[in-house]
């Protein structure tokens, strides 16, 4: 028989959030945090809204003892890390721990800084200031930190770059390959990821209205989150409760197209059903779905589709909580699965913000009210990512 990935703590930092408990109360009041950044520098500023975390690299080195000098997806990931790590950091003597930690962007923010003095000279690199470029470098900086040295690896795989990271994690627990998993994911704000979807012209002008009809595409948003996984002999030893398992988990491939899921969501579809057959459910179980739901025409469309297929006449409640944080990208899995766990540990159902409009190619609507006193066993979280990278997460309580 399989052991089990236990669940026994979280940590978060978003544009709605600097922890958990900050988090949960923007979710619970319906609160986002979407528009002008403040400290990312961008021709946009002012024409498109990003969900940025109101902290300077400065105020986010200082939480951590992290070096200023760090690229601000490490920043973001330590502060995340040590909210997960500090209840146990002490009491994991003798045991096997993993850091799996995923991004998509690295250090590009160092380089985009360093790139005009570049182009003035490109006899005289500084490479010094691209040490920490490639998304590796991220999690080496931070293992170092919290010194995570038996097992460490980094994943990136678009947007479902976290739910990846957790999915690996739980499988190590799984077959004793370690006993304790840190695992999740962090992605910052930069010119080139904005520039970049913005080229993809997916980018929405104001506070996205994922699953609405007349939704006009994502914002940006930067973040960090990591769950803490243990074997059962890890939580006897390190005295700690779990609130949820990572019972199913499944990455699947449409090779569609490089950036856009197929218009039945194939991939999305086999995400979820192989998810649920690890984790030995049927689609009747599942309470909640926490929706990949982005806010682009095809996104919504097809990943709407691929639950109608799925769940074929039962539809679990469900809702996108990306209209509170905006994309993450990278760390999207990750900041979900965090929602995932308080949604169970909390019985709470979120709402999806600012939706008005009935989709006309699907025939069920998101959760648009704070649903509380839920009795939540099993929760589905989806993550699909460009490429056709499809994961879906199923967590179930302990």
């Amino acid at each position: 028989m399989r052991a089990k990935a236990y669940v026994v703590g979280t940590g978060i930092i978003t544009a709605i959030g600097n922890d958990t408990e900050s988090c949960k109360a923007s979710l619970v009041e319906g609160r986002s945090n979407i528009g002008k950044p403040e400290f990312l520098q961008t021709h946009w500023r002012d024409e498109i809204p990003v969900a940025e975390v109101k902290l300077s690299n400065k105020e986010l080195a200082a939480l951590t003892g992290a070096g200023e000098q760090w690229p601000r997806t490490a920043l973001l990931s330590a502060v995340a890390v040590k909210e997960a790590w500090a209840p146990f950091k002490d009491k994991v003597q003798g045991l096997r721990v993993g850091f799996f930690s995923a991004n998509t962007v690295g250090g590009m923010d160092l380089t985009e800084n360093y790139y005009g003095q570049f182009q003035k000279d490109r006899n005289d690199v500084d490479f010094s200031k691209l040490e920490n470029h490639e998304c590796g470098a991220v999690t080496e900086i931070v293992a170092a930190l919290f010194g995570f040295n038996d097992f460490m690896t980094t994943v990136s795989t678009a947007c479902s770059s976290s739910a990846n990271s957790i999915m690996m994690a739980a499988q190590m627990i799984q077959n004793g390959m370690i006993d304790v998993a840190v695992a999740g994911g962090a992605d910052s704000l930069s010119r080139f990821t904005l520039n970049g979807f913005n080229t993809l012209m997916i980018l929405d002008r104001q506070p996205c209205q994922p699953f609405d009809n007349n939704r006009r595409g994502l914002n940006l948003g930067e973040g960090a989150a990591y769950i803490v996984m243990m074997s059962e002999k890890a939580m006897k030893q390190c005295g700690a409760t779990a609130v949820c398992t990572v019972s199913g988990y499944a990455n699947n491939n449409d090779a569609y197209h490089q950036t856009a899921s197929s218009p039945e969501g194939t991939g999305n579809k086999l995400a979820m059903q192989n998810a649920m057959k690890t984790a030995g459910i049927s689609p009747k179980d599942i309470d909640y779905i926490n929706l990949h739901g982005t806010g682009t025409a095809n996104n919504d469309s097809s990943e709407g589709k691929a639950i109608e297929a799925v769940f074929d006449g039962y539809l679990p409640k469900a809702s996108s909580t990306k209209a509170y944080t905006g994309h993450t990208l990278g760390a999207a899995g990750a900041v979900e699965a965090v929602f995932s766990y308080i949604a169970i540990r909390d019985g709470i159902i979120y709402p999806n913000l600012r939706w008005q409009t009935q989709m006309e190619d699907i025939g069920w609507k998101p959760v648009t009210e704070l649903q509380t006193g839920q009795d939540i066993n099993h929760v589905l979280s989806n993550s699909f990512g460009f490429g056709g990278n499809c994961s879906s997460l199923v967590f179930s309580k302990s």
